[in-house]
Order: structure tokens, then sequence, then C-alpha cells
């Protein structure tokens, strides 16, 4: 029996839940944000926080007991040396929760749960970086690609009258029709 119990199971073993919430806190930590229902995102949060404010402590003590939960390396590096320092002046409230409506097939509530200071940042700088360098790139294969867009015009025309050829060539050997099969009726 369950009596006085907060913590949902989500009719899972509790290896599994414990699993889940792993996984789970391991994606939050490496990607900054997740997409999942809403109930499983509000256990979550607990456990998530938790694990930050591990991070900021950064014992080692603390660098064990983390590593106890998530069991995955690079991701409790990640905490400790980028995740957790971002929120040194933060007391908690780490990561937020936004409802984004229901699955279509089995209408589950659906959220996002990020992290709330550190993941805004890093993802506008990243995709700042990512497209600043591409503009440039960009206008050097244009031009090559227009080069080769003229020497294929120039070869489409003899391909699109070899194969109006066999087109043609296969309409003129159409077998003919076959004669309609007789019904039971007609055979007696």
């Amino acid at each position: 029996m369950r009596h006085n119990r907060d913590e949902k199971r989500f009719d899972r073993t509790y290896s599994h839940l414990k699993s889940m919430l792993a996984n789970m806190t391991n994606d939050l930590v490496m990607h900054g944000r997740i997409k999942t229902t809403t109930p499983k995102a509000k256990v979550l949060r607990s456990y998530a926080e938790k694990m930050i404010t591990l991070g900021k402590n950064g014992s080692l003590a603390s660098r064990r007991r983390a590593m106890a939960f998530m069991r995955n390396k690079v991701a409790v590096t990640k905490l400790f040396a980028e995740v957790a320092p971002q929120f040194k002046e933060r007391n908690g409230g780490y990561t937020r929760i936004m409802k984004l409506g229901n699955r279509p097939g089995d209408n589950a509530a659906i959220s996002i749960i990020e992290l709330v200071e550190g993941a805004q940042v890093k993802a506008a700088e990243a995709t700042v970086k990512a497209k600043a360098p591409k503009k440039p790139a960009a206008a050097k294969a244009k031009a090559p690609a227009k080069a080769k867009a003229a020497a294929t015009e120039k070869k489409a025309p003899a391909k699109k009258a070899a194969a109006k050829k066999e087109t043609a060539e296969k309409t003129e050997k159409a077998p003919a029709k076959m004669a309609p099969r007789k019904k039971a009726a007609d055979k007696e």
C-alpha cells in the first residue's frame, strides 16, 4: 500500500522510475531543454534542481552523490563545470515548465522543461555563432552552383528528347487487351 506517499510512480517499478528520472535529468543537463509529459516534467523538476544544487556546492562528496544518481560521467562533468556555475547567484528555481498542449495520439498533456538562465543565453550564442560563418560560405557556394546549373540546363534538352522517344516506343508496343473472362452463368 502506498499510504501517504507524495511521489508519483507512473505505474512503474521503483527501479524503472529511478532510471527514467536519471536519464531525463541527464538529457536536461546535456541539452538544456527536453519535451515530455507534464506530470513527468513536474516530478523531474525536483530531481534536476537537487542535482544543480549539488553542482553549485562543487565538493567531491557532492560530485559523488550526483554520480550515484545520474550515472553518466559526461553529464555530471557538464553539470559541475558549465551548468551549475551559471546559477551561482540563484537560490532554487533553476528550471521552467512551459505547457504545449495535448499530444494528438493519446491526448496526453505535453510540456517543455528547460533550464532558466543558462540555457537561453547559451542557445542564443550558439545560433549566432552558427549563422555568422555560414553567410560567406553560402555566397561562395552559390557561384559554383550557378555554373553547374547552366551546364545541366544544356544537357537537359538532350535528356528530354531521349525520354520522349522512349515513351513513344513504349506506347507503340503496348500489348493488346485480353478478352474479358466468362462468368459462371455464361459457362452453363
